[in-house]
């Protein structure tokens, strides 16, 4: 997640760690919880610009990168819709409903044979 740093502080992060995990273990089932990884990568003020400008807002903007696969599960119908969805309304919860409009999540999928874990190809 790349989010303006002012927001984050312990209560945000460990909010938005937990919350986005549980979050995507909601619409992929609670075994997928244990392998989210969160990386929270805070951006100075002055280097988030919105529409060309410089903005103080939050403007939190997630990206997952599971298989392609994952999108396609037949035990999760719309997972797309419902990740988005999901993740938008844990963002919202843990930093208030306000940054919920300001909330982007982008999708992109990893094709089959092309991520590995320890030198191996999964």
């Amino acid at each position: 997640m790349h989010i303006s740093e002012t927001v984050l502080g312990r209560k945000a992060e460990e909010g938005l760690i937990r919350e986005l995990a549980d979050a995507i273990g909601s619409v992929c089932g609670g075994q997928f919880r244990r392998l989210v990884a969160v990386d929270l990568i805070g951006i100075p003020p002055h280097r988030r610009g919105i529409g060309g400008a410089p903005s103080g807002q939050a403007a939190p903007s997630v990206t997952l990168s599971p298989r392609e696969a994952a999108y396609q599960h037949p035990k999760v119908p719309d997972a797309p819709a419902r990740l988005i969805a999901a993740i938008t309304d844990a963002v919202a919860g843990v930093l208030g409903e306000e940054v919920r409009e300001q909330v982007t999540v982008g999708l992109p999928a990893v094709p089959e044979g092309r991520s590995g874990v320890g030198g191996q190809v999964a």
